[in-house]
């Protein structure tokens, strides 16, 4: 495994999954449900992506420090946790949008 490069993926994806539930919450404004609904199915698969890498990880550390701890890493782990917070919290706004706005 490329350490260096699978972090940047799980950087990525982590970065995808919060571009695309912030997009939701715009749709969910606009009153556009279905590219809403879209948007967050979008995030679904990219969390899942970083979620997969973040796996991958743990399992190549064993839980015994087989890994650097870099601040890259830990920039990568802040974003995927931001982005499953961020979703959560879109999906709870959409619904609200749509039970007073539809």
């Amino acid at each position: 495994m490329d350490f260096e490069q699978t972090v940047m993926e799980l950087l990525i994806n982590a970065g995808e999954a919060r571009s695309h539930t912030m997009s939701a919450i715009q749709l969910a404004r606009k009153k556009e449900w279905q590219q809403a609904d879209e948007a967050l199915a979008a995030s679904d698969e990219a969390s899942r992506a970083a979620h997969k890498i973040q796996t991958q990880l743990i399992g190549a550390d064993e839980g015994s420090g087989k890994l650097p701890v870099t601040l890259i890493l830990v920039h990568a782990q802040d974003h995927l946790m931001n982005a499953m917070l961020c979703r959560d919290l879109a999906e709870e706004i959409v619904l609200l949008r749509k039970e007073l706005l539809a």
